[in-house]
């Protein structure tokens, strides 16, 4: 990505964090839709919405919830919780309430961190029915025994399951899968800071003639990924690289989750552009927890999908909670994980196979122009074409070279256009 576009396409990454932070997002509901329109407005979006009760392998699309209103008044009419604040006040998908109680029957409803006094959780109740509240551990030692008025105006209705789905056709019908989950509310790293690198690379990649086919996705987490799973069997095979991307803002290094598999083409690409990269990293195993690269990598589907972030979830204090504001992330580090994933995606779409059409011993590169006549002084794309030349055999493409050598792969692309303007190699069939 060109550093002249630094400025202007990180500003653009941070306001439409902005844009976004108010919305209340849920699982399904009409701030999903608000977000999907906004997403909408920057890349072309097919929006897809699956009726309440339909079945999705073991799972059935939940009722839709909305909510207008919330509030916790005292007996003097002041509301000391407040929706209309934060919408991290209610726990997501709270059933509607319309009562008067004493502060002993609210407290069985209301929760905290009681470590991180000043914050306030983010709970959800997704597939039991139930209401509540959250606040600061401050706030809720500050309760006086009262009669209070408790007013959720929500509903829980019959609707849809609503996500967002951007394709992107490409030379060749193999796909990349890039998912990343919409259903959190007024949280900025988890996960607008994924919305909008999302949105963003999406961008990217209408100015892009590919190779292969993308596809990104805009889902609600575990019940989208199982909704889109269940209804798109017929593309898994198609799918050979994937990445579900979250946590793209804070000040961590990045991580990489691998497959469950450990060894596909995905983890090996990003092992090998972190590696390229000037960016502290981990790699780590997979494991059958974490966001939706559990439901892409379940056995019955095994699809080959990594995951990114910075922080991984519950590794850092602001995790689900208020402090996950516009504070906690930058401008700089949302660019950078977008210059990664295009990273990623340059990657994706340039990595093939060769073969040496001179295999016995290596050719004369020197009458060609374009090997140093001085001997000792080996230049860095020479030392590519001599790897590429040595490896292409059709066993290693690209990406396997670059493991190897640690030569990146800027230079091996240019390697391998000059090896193949002399006609030293040929494209793999």
């Amino acid at each position: 990505m060109s550093q002249s576009l630094n400025s202007k396409i990180s500003n653009s990454l941070f306001e439409f964090v902005k844009e976004l932070y108010p919305v209340c997002r849920s699982i399904t509901g009409n701030g999903t839709r608000e977000t999907l329109s906004s997403i909408k407005n920057i890349i072309p979006l097919d929006i897809k919405e699956i009726p309440t009760g339909s079945k999705v392998f073991d799972w059935e699309i939940p009722k839709e919830w909305n909510i207008k209103d919330a509030y916790v008044k005292n007996s003097d009419g002041k509301r000391i919780i407040d929706f209309k604040k934060s919408n991290l006040h209610v726990m997501s998908y709270s059933a509607p309430i319309n009562r008067k109680m004493s502060l002993t029957e609210l407290q069985d409803h209301l929760h905290t961190l009681p470590n991180l006094p000043d914050w306030t959780p983010y709970k959800t109740s997704y597939y039991k029915e139930d209401w509540g509240f959250c606040l600061t551990h401050n706030n809720y030692l500050n309760l006086k025994e009262d009669l209070y008025e408790v007013v959720i105006d929500s509903k829980l209705t019959k609707g849809y399951l609503t996500y967002g789905e951007y394709f992107k056709k490409g030379k060749r019908d193999e796909e990349v899968l890039i998912s990343t989950h919409i259903c959190h509310p007024s949280m900025c790293n988890d996960n607008l800071s994924g919305i909008s690198v999302a949105t963003f690379l999406a961008q990217y990649l209408e100015n892009l003639d590919t190779n292969l086919s993308y596809r990104i996705l805009f889902i609600p987490a575990t019940i989208g990924a199982i909704t889109w799973l269940a209804l798109n069997q017929d593309k898994y095979e198609r799918i050979k690289y994937g990445l579900v991307i979250a946590l793209l803002g804070d000040d961590g290094i990045f991580h990489y989750k691998k497959s469950k598999e450990g060894s596909t083409k995905t983890d090996k690409i990003m092992e090998y552009i972190l590696k390229s990269s000037r960016h502290d990293h981990k790699i780590l195993d997979f494991q059958p927890y974490g966001y939706d690269e559990r439901q892409f990598c379940s056995p019955g589907i095994n699809l080959p999908v990594g995951r990114l972030t910075r922080s991984p979830n519950q590794h850092y204090k602001e995790y689900h909670t208020s402090a996950d504001d516009l504070n906690f992330i930058s401008e700089q580090k949302l660019f950078e994980s977008l210059d990664l994933l295009s990273d990623f995606i340059r990657t994706v779409d340039s990595n093939q196979k060769y073969l040496n059409l001179y295999p016995n011993c290596e050719p004369q590169l020197g009458k060609r122009g374009i090997y140093n006549s001085v001997a000792g002084k080996i230049k860095e794309i020479e030392l590519a074409m001599l790897w590429i030349l040595n490896c292409s055999d059709g066993n290693d493409d690209l990406v396997d070279i670059g493991l190897k050598s640690g030569i990146k792969l800027s230079t091996l692309l240019n390697a391998t256009e000059k090896l193949l303007e002399h006609k030293i190699i040929k494209h793999q069939n």
